[in-house]
């Protein structure tokens, strides 16, 4: 595994930023306060990382238990989730694969529906959490808590308080966190930061980030809900609402979830690829650990149905050094850097992600180009700006768990390209051009706008007060 550069800053020089915290975390009432025995890799059995798998939808059958179980250095011993269906699929899952790869019988997994009897498990040494959105924080802050080590699915919070409140609770824990932005373990996105940061396109101008679209529903009948479902913390902090399947997620199968179109659990494909897409924007503008200091834009919002987060978009956002980013759909899917002399364009080319994603594949199928062809065969000289490298993303966490160092993608980075999208969001939702202060973390004059910056937490579920 590569060790950062100098050119990535160490947690020293953005803690002061991070101390201008906007909450304090808190551990949820009747939550155990423990620190397990082995809460490094390093002491497991064998010297393996026994690890928890929190959320067992989706993303965690598809992408991060495959991402983990490939590693002879990781065993998953845990599975969680609130609906009692996915924890038995999730076993059967897992340990079908170790009987499999050991040619024997395995029934090693232990299955949990909450995931804080999990976390008090001395068995377990580590989490990748999987959850929706609006669990990402909560859970993360109260597993580097518990000594636990944490991999976490972008975007990092729900709200940019709650991000704060994460990056702190990481920081004063010691833990190794991973935001699960992979692109940064991806070579191509890798190089055309590179290129950037070295001037292959001159100054460097503007960003133009393309994201996919997210289409509307209709309206929705409530519904019983299942038995094998805790819908009430299923909802955490946020507002009861009635049941119905496609607020929550399918009951037979395991396609695209519908809370992913609800704002109450997140804020559409600004945070659902823009998590991804910014960070890598980011990475290539040196912006990782500040964002804008002015956003402006408009969306559109369904007039009704259940699905409510943002359609049609188009924000811009001004950074400090006079740099533009301008994020809509109109663009393709992926990040253009356009300085004077070229530009630019990197994108995931035609990976494809899972079926039922909106667009399972990418309209450009060159996963990087160049305004100039010779851009692209610059050779990145020794004593110029050369990125951290990783291979694999859940590799780089486990060299990480074993090593202590830091990561490729540690929590104030999350937190930074997290909180951009969310600026980019509120912009959607105030319809005006906003001025921000990325050390304070507060909007400049707008107490409305500052009022966004959480939300209403309902107990016992609350995240700090």
């Amino acid at each position: 595994m590569a060790k950062p550069t100098k050119s990535q800053p160490s947690r020293r020089t953005f803690i002061g930023a991070a101390g201008q915290g906007l909450m304090a975390a808190s551990i949820l009432p009747g939550f155990p306060a423990i620190v397990t025995a082995s809460v490094r890799g390093a002491a497991s059995p064998s010297n393996r990382i026994n690890i928890g798998a929190i959320g067992n939808g989706r993303i965690s059958r598809t992408h991060d238990l495959p991402g983990l179980w490939k590693y002879d250095a990781a065993r998953i011993v845990a599975v969680c989730d609130l609906d009692t269906r996915r924890v038995a699929d999730a076993k059967t899952l897992v340990n079908g694969y170790y009987t499999k790869k050991n040619g024997r019988p395995y029934d090693g997994v232990t299955g949990y529906g909450d995931y804080r009897e999990l976390l008090a498990s001395k068995d377990v040494d580590a989490v990748v959490i999987s959850t929706p959105d609006h669990w990402h924080a909560a859970i993360a802050i109260h597993a580097v808590e518990a000594g636990k080590d944490v991999y976490l699915q972008k975007p990092a919070s729900l709200t940019i308080a709650e991000g704060r409140a994460l990056s702190d609770a990481v920081h004063r824990s010691g833990r190794i966190f991973q935001i699960g932005s992979q692109q940064r373990s991806s070579p191509q996105f890798r190089y055309a930061a590179e290129l950037v940061r070295n001037g292959r396109i001159g100054q460097l101008k503007t960003v133009e980030v393309g994201l996919p679209g997210d289409p509307s529903g209709e309206e929705e009948p409530e519904m019983p809900i299942p038995k094998n479902l805790n819908y009430d913390m299923w909802l955490v902090s946020s507002t009861v609402v009635p049941y119905t399947e496609k607020r929550v997620h399918p009951q037979t199968g395991y396609d695209r979830p519908g809370w992913l179109r609800c704002e109450q659990f997140g804020a559409g494909m600004i945070t659902g690829w823009g998590a991804h897409h910014i960070d890598s924007a980011h990475w290539g503008m040196g912006t990782e650990y500040t964002g804008p200091v002015e956003i402006w834009g408009t969306a559109e919002f369904p007039a009704k149905g259940l699905w409510n987060v943002h359609g049609p978009f188009k924000t811009e956002a001004l950074y400090a050094d006079g740099v533009k980013m301008i994020i809509s759909g109109e663009f393709p899917n992926g990040i253009k850097f356009i300085g004077t002399e070229g530009w630019v364009f990197v994108s995931r080319g035609n990976e494809t992600v899972t079926a039922s994603d909106p667009v399972a594949k990418l309209k450009d199928a060159r996963a990087l180009s160049a305004s100039d062809p010779k851009i692209i065969t610059s050779v990145i000289g020794p004593d110029e700006i050369h990125l951290y490298e990783s291979k694999d993303h859940h590799g780089n966490w486990l060299d990480c768990v074993k090593s202590r160092q830091q990561p490729i993608a540690p929590v104030e980075v999350a937190h930074r390209a997290c909180s951009t999208c969310l600026l980019h969001h509120i912009a959607m939702k105030t319809k005006r051009r906003l001025y921000w202060n990325p050390l304070k973390e507060q909007f400049k004059n707008d107490e409305p706008a500052n009022a966004m910056l959480s939300r209403p937490q309902r107990r016992p579920y609350a995240i700090g007060s």
